[in-house]
């Protein structure tokens, strides 16, 4: 599976971007697909997951309310819609991808996009 993030940009405090992550290689069929985030000097940090089959959601509490993350099938893509936006919100975030149940861990996903930068300004 190869992913490809894209969307990332610079937008002012309270503003929105969304986020694509295209899938190629394979279907997602059984496949969770996952958001994380990494801050300068930080952890990757779990943001949101999608079960593509099923399209269970879950998400990280510091974006519940405001990011919200959705799938299109006939694009095999997912995408982080994120609203509300605050500079603590400034990383860069990769998609990521596993066969298998959703897990909030980064050690549990075998594919991984390369990443886009969001920069929130105050």
């Amino acid at each position: 599976v190869q992913l490809q993030a894209s969307g990332g940009g610079l937008v002012q405090a309270g503003g929105s971007l969304r986020l694509s992550c295209a899938a190629s290689g394979r279907t997602l069929d059984n496949y969770a697909m996952a958001w994380f985030r990494q801050a300068p000097g930080r952890e990757r940090e779990w943001t949101a997951s999608i079960a593509w089959t099923d399209v269970t959601t879950s998400y990280a509490n510091f974006v519940k309310g405001r990011f919200t993350v959705s799938k299109d099938n006939a694009k095999n893509t997912v995408y982080l819609q994120m609203n509300n936006l605050q500079p603590e919100d400034s990383a860069v975030y990769y998609c990521a991808a596993r066969g298998g149940l959703v897990k909030s861990t980064s050690y549990f996903y075998d594919y991984w996009g390369q990443g886009t930068l969001v920069t929130v300004s105050s």
